[in-house]
């Protein structure tokens, strides 16, 4: 079974997928639904304390948007820390972080907002940190057979994060108050424990690193053959050793194609996302002179719909491949969020044309992200890994930021973090979202790369070397 010709990492790419592994990726699906809550339960905290302390529009604004400025830094920093230490501890202490701060919120005295806000800002710097590390570790742990469609899958149930805030405070925020509400926020600390005891760390990482005897120790375990029994290091390990010690953050700039591939395709992605859902009930109260509770019920059927194409873009790439299905992502938001600004004051069938052209676009705009969610994992290799997925969640961090600044610039408002929707501004702020989609598309067109079915590269990016020096990235040991 373990011929010399055959190196480690191939050995352990052939294993089947056992308890442990399905463990493992329970644990990380269920850390990363408890993180989205924590994430996101912050703005029914701020709809009650807000009154109650006589918050300033400035003051709420930097409690909300702590945490997405910590989001970034969280996902630089962990992202670089992760490809030098390794993956399973800083995963685990990004969720532990999470937690911590989510739920410490619960003991901030009156009116300490700062406080508040310095809090939050430690929840996103966990959030980010957990994502820049989980979704690296997850691609690297399954096997290049299945990777494709389990890595994408494991972004579906993510989104029950959000369904779990709003229900658990439409429940028991009444019951337990709001100090109750953020004490839920420590339920991530049992995951994070969990998968310090549990999840294997990286093999691949760790051969990258020159750490042979804890791989083939790993490796031998999910194989169940003796460890000695594997192939142990070649002479080019003092090599490997070497060439990862020195790496740097910047060595992502060493690979601009894929560089501005993530940052444009993250960036265009949370822009259309969150432009959705920050206008969207808006404009729909406009158009149809609804209640904002026929609103709601509105939205739940486009977040239904996004949880249908999340299903869709999980599978659809074992067939057309990542990079064809993230055109169809971006072309697919132009169209429909484009059509949806040009025809807003339409109807189809009775309806306003703007919400029949919108249940369909979350097909693309959310469903997208089970194909894109793993891409940046995949398409740098395994030594930069966590930095192209920290600088992926840094760019989907900005986007949320810079969205709302970009759609008040277009409404002529000075509201710049929460713009007011108007009629008027319905088309130019559309098909701007439109644009981020078309931008998206073009990405994947010109600078994207296939990765469906490809090894993981370990030191070098194959798409950057000549034939003979890319197949020799994959036989490391």
């Amino acid at each position: 079974m373990t011929g010399p010709q055959e190196d480690l990492v191939a050995l352990y790419d052939k294993a089947p997928l056992n308890p442990r592994y399905w463990v493992s990726m329970a644990l990380a699906v269920t850390a990363s639904v408890f993180d989205y809550f924590d994430f996101y339960i912050v703005g029914f905290l701020v709809a009650v304390l807000a009154p109650q302390w006589h918050l300033t529009f400035g003051q709420t604004s930097v409690m909300l948007l702590s945490a997405g400025v910590g989001a970034i830094v969280g996902a630089l920093v962990w992202g670089a820390l992760a490809d030098r230490f390794g993956r399973k501890m800083l995963l685990a202490a990004g969720i532990a972080l999470c937690a911590l701060g989510s739920g410490s919120v619960s003991f901030v005295p009156d009116n300490a907002w700062i406080l508040f806000a310095m809090l939050r800002f430690i929840v996103g710097f966990g959030v980010g940190a957990a994502a820049s590390v989980a979704v690296p570790l997850i691609v690297e742990y399954t096997p290049t057979r299945y990777r494709t469609v389990l890595t994408s899958a494991i972004v579906i149930p993510v989104s029950l994060g959000i369904l779990a805030a709003s229900l658990t405070s439409a429940i028991m925020l009444n019951e337990i108050g709001w100090r109750g509400l953020a004490m839920l926020g420590f339920i991530p600390l049992l995951p994070a424990v969990l998968i310090a005891l549990v999840m294997p760390e990286s093999v691949r990482w760790l051969v990258t690193r020159g750490r042979h005897d804890e791989a083939r120790t790993i490796a031998g375990r999910t194989l169940g053959v003796s460890p000695s029994s594997l192939p142990g290091p070649s002479g080019s390990g003092a090599a490997n050793r070497s060439a990862a010690s020195s790496v740097s953050f910047s060595d992502l700039l060493a690979e601009p194609r894929l560089f501005w591939l993530t940052v444009i395709v993250w960036f265009g992605a949370s822009t259309a996302n969150y432009g959705v859902f920050l206008w969207g009930p808006t404009i729909v109260a406009l158009l149809m002179g609804v209640s904002p509770k026929d609103v709601a019920q509105l939205f739940v059927v486009i977040s239904l719909t996004g949880i249908v194409g999340r299903t869709a873009f999980s599978l659809l790439p074992q067939w057309l491949g990542r990079r064809r299905c993230g055109e169809i992502m971006g072309y697919g938001i132009a169209i429909s969020l484009g059509a949806a600004g040009l025809f807003f004051d339409r109807t189809i069938a009775g309806y306003p044309a703007f919400i029949v052209l919108l249940i369909p676009a979350a097909l693309f705009f959310d469903g997208g992200f089970s194909n894109l969610a793993p891409y940046s994992a995949e398409i740098f290799p395994v030594r930069l890994s966590a930095r192209g997925v920290g600088l992926a969640q840094a760019a989907n961090g900005i986007g949320k930021i810079a969205g709302p600044l970009c759609l008040a610039l277009i409404a002529g408002t000075s509201n710049l973090i929460s713009p007011k929707a108007t009629i008027e501004a319905v088309m130019p702020a559309f098909l701007f979202l439109g644009g981020c989609g078309l931008a998206i598309g073009l990405a994947f067109t010109f600078l994207g790369v296939e990765t469906h079915g490809k090894e993981l590269a370990l030191e070098s990016t194959p798409q950057s070397l000549p034939p003979a020096a890319a197949a020799s990235v994959r036989q490391p040991l």
